[in-house]
């Protein structure tokens, strides 16, 4: 059943909002920075502006962390928080769902309770609000509170895949009746366990990640939030499908030959009814690491041939971690509409050992279907297939 991206919007180191993120993929301007979160690690990061000097609402104060904040100024821009109106209008509060993903939710707001502890207080102070700050669902319970919505809500955390696989946890809802639209997406947002995780695997780049180069040296962490709302029909780019496969190969490794990948490809264009001949872009999950990169190549090339524009927009945005499905989910419907294939940003050419038509630099050419890929942890893989949704989708 293909469903519709009738709203769409994000934040992350490129900016708010989706007329921010599309000027920056024509514009081959990337949003990473020194990493000045946690200096001592190096590195660089994508940060979001203004996360330190956003404000909940009054009445939603004991949300407050980092990644609610990430998710608030995501609900404030491109008329999000409007269309879901529009839509509690159409069908009532309760039905319409929230199927959020985030890998670490506000686990920063522990690290600092940590660090403020007093004198003879236990491992965290008492003023500490789990539940509303590091409990993983507590994005889903802010964003139904503070959109009004009454149906069913979970988060989603299967690591990097996770705001991928709300995609089709949500679809589910609405095929089996239970939702007539479902609010998708999710954030993760900066903290010291995930830079210093990512530091202690050395896998953070000294200088900013390199998708798909030779010379990649690693992955630069970023935050960010996103929301869609999936509907029956309507106006906007199409999710046709997806697939999910868990291999199980490693805790933190790829299947060197991405036979977990590939089932997620094989199952996602099944799932839609797509051949692969008709898909015009695979956005790569593209971490920039030596074996992630190196796997998804063999995986495409097993999927697609050698025949499909592939490129993944980390180099832009940095890896958000749980948010990275619906990020790039909006950066594809800014491709779509622009009619463009973003390139690896920061590489004159592809690792000559990859057999995949690596996009360097910004092409044109309809964007009619794209793949876009999520791997994870633990070998959780995931892919999407979006269409342009030209006109209705019924």
């Amino acid at each position: 059943m293909a469903l519709v991206l009738t709203a769409c919007t994000a934040v992350s180191a490129l900016g708010a909002g989706a007329v921010a993120h599309r000027r920056a993929l024509l514009d081959e301007a990337g949003g990473l920075r020194p990493n000045d979160f946690e200096p001592a690690l190096g590195g660089w990061i994508g940060r979001v502006e203004g996360v330190e000097a956003h404000r909940l609402p009054a009445r939603m104060g004991a949300y407050d962390c980092r990644n609610n904040r990430l998710a608030d100024m995501a609900l404030q821009v491109d008329g999000f928080a409007g269309a879901v109106a529009a839509a509690v209008g159409r069908y009532g509060a309760s039905r319409i769902g929230v199927v959020l993903g985030t890998s670490t939710s506000g686990v920063s707001a522990a690290e600092m309770a940590y660090q403020a502890r007093g004198e003879g207080e236990g491992p965290l102070p008492n003023s500490f609000d789990y539940e509303h700050t590091q409990d993983l669902y507590s994005v889903a319970g802010y964003v139904r509170a503070v959109l009004g919505l009454k149906g069913p809500a979970l988060v989603v955390s299967t690591a990097c895949a996770s705001s991928a696989r709300c995609f089709l946890d949500a679809a589910q809802l609405m095929a089996v009746g239970v939702c007539d639209a479902v609010v998708v997406g999710g954030a993760d947002s900066l903290c010291r366990m995930t830079l210093h995780g990512f530091a202690a695997l050395e896998l953070l780049s000294p200088t900013p990640c390199r998708p798909c180069g030779a010379d990649r040296t690693g992955i630069s962490i970023g935050e960010a939030a996103g929301f869609a709302l999936l509907e029956r029909q309507g106006e906007g780019m199409a999710f046709l499908g997806g697939g999910a496969s868990s291999d199980g190969y490693h805790m933190s490794s790829p299947h060197p030959e991405g036979a977990g990948a590939v089932a997620a490809m094989q199952g996602a264009l099944r799932a839609a009814g797509v051949e692969a001949g008709a898909v015009d872009w695979v956005k790569l999950h593209g971490t920039g690491t030596r074996a992630n990169d190196a796997m998804e190549d063999r995986a495409v090339v097993s999927v697609f041939g050698t025949g499909v524009a592939c490129s993944s927009t980390k180099g832009w945005t940095g890896h958000t971690l749980g948010a990275c499905g619906i990020l790039e989910a909006l950066l594809i419907r800014e491709a779509m509409a622009e009619g463009v294939v973003p390139g690896c940003l920061g590489i004159a050419a592809a690792d000559p050992a990859f057999g995949a038509d690596v996009a360097v630099g910004v092409r044109r050419g309809a964007v009619r279907v794209a793949v876009s890929n999520a791997f994870g942890f633990g070998g959780i893989n995931c892919a999407l297939v979006f269409g342009d949704g030209a006109g209705s989708v019924h």
